[in-house]
């Protein structure tokens, strides 16, 4: 691929450390991404240094604000309209820039843009939970979920897991879940949030674990979007809430990164490979033997 254009109003990072995120899936089965929009980069999340020499991390939306880009231009993350950060150099509007803490390694600052934002967003910002609260997360070792359990337990919050995998549920533990139970498991009690990222393996029993009143998040549907019962009568019943939730702001991301810096939370990794091992990180994640992130440094 050519070198990234350097134009008004955006600056060229060169890429330290880039992390995969099911969205570089769903791209690859063309999800999102036209046939006339290839070639494209993948790659939505990247750390690196700008050039005047700054260590940034990249917020990965672009138009959400007009910066960069013209007003009326839709939201798109990189890899949509604009090439992605699976490269030695990746091209973003200026604004779209924002300080790494220097607490934080380039690998691990790479992991917060997207997985880390959205549970960030999901928790603090969507699901209405304070301190104390018992939380549920659907599906254990993905990159959301994973972040999801740092993160409520960083805020106070009692963590639930639940995973089909037993050395998974294990790692959530450790990583600082409360308590983890198998997939579809009755729990102990009902719980005042679930964090929905698995979709309609999940969906059903999501529902059935909420107190009434309670709050559902669902940023992603990974097992597909389309359970075999939408559970309404429980829903308006009990009235439950469901609420959608995508990534996060420049905002949320600046105290994401804040919260990082001064708390000592960590992304949780999987493992750091040079780009070219890209496939075989791309494997690794479709089989889904992940637990964390997964990072790849040109």
């Amino acid at each position: 691929m050519p070198e990234p254009e350097v134009r008004p109003g955006w600056s060229v990072v060169t890429v330290k450390a880039a992390t995969l995120n099911h969205h570089d899936l769903w791209s690859l089965r063309g999800v999102g991404l036209s046939a006339e929009r290839l070639p494209m980069v993948l790659g939505c999340d990247a750390a690196g240094v700008d050039e005047h020499g700054n260590e940034v991390v990249i917020h990965s939306v672009i138009g959400q604000s007009g910066h960069g880009v013209g007003p009326d231009e839709p939201r798109s993350i990189l890899t949509e309209r604009y090439q992605g950060t699976f490269a030695q150099r990746v091209a973003v509007p200026t604004w779209n820039l924002l300080p790494k803490p220097k607490e934080l390694s380039f690998e691990q600052a790479a992991c917060l843009p997207t997985a880390w934002l959205t549970a960030y967003r999901m928790l603090f910002t969507n699901a209405g939970v304070k301190p104390g609260d018992t939380v549920l997360v659907q599906g254990a070792g993905g990159g959301v979920s994973t972040a999801l359990v740092v993160l409520a337990k960083a805020a106070g919050l009692r963590v639930w897991v639940t995973g089909r995998d037993e050395a998974k549920r294990a790692r959530a533990v450790e990583s600082g879940a409360d308590a983890a139970f198998e997939s579809g498991a009755r729990l102990p009690e009902r719980v005042d949030a679930v964090m929905e990222t698995v979709g309609a393996a999940t969906w059903s029993h999501s529902v059935k674990s909420l107190r009434p009143g309670g709050t559902i998040v669902i940023s992603g549907a990974t097992s597909g979007p389309s359970p075999k019962a939408a559970e309404l009568n429980r829903i308006f019943f009990l009235e439950l809430k469901v609420v959608g939730s995508t990534m996060g702001s420049k905002e949320e991301l600046a105290g994401l990164l804040a919260l990082c810096a001064n708390s000592g939370v960590r992304p949780v990794i999987d493992s750091v490979r040079p780009l070219a091992e890209a496939r075989a990180a791309f494997e690794q994640l479709e089989r889904g033997q992940v637990f964390g992130k997964l990072v790849l440094t040109p």
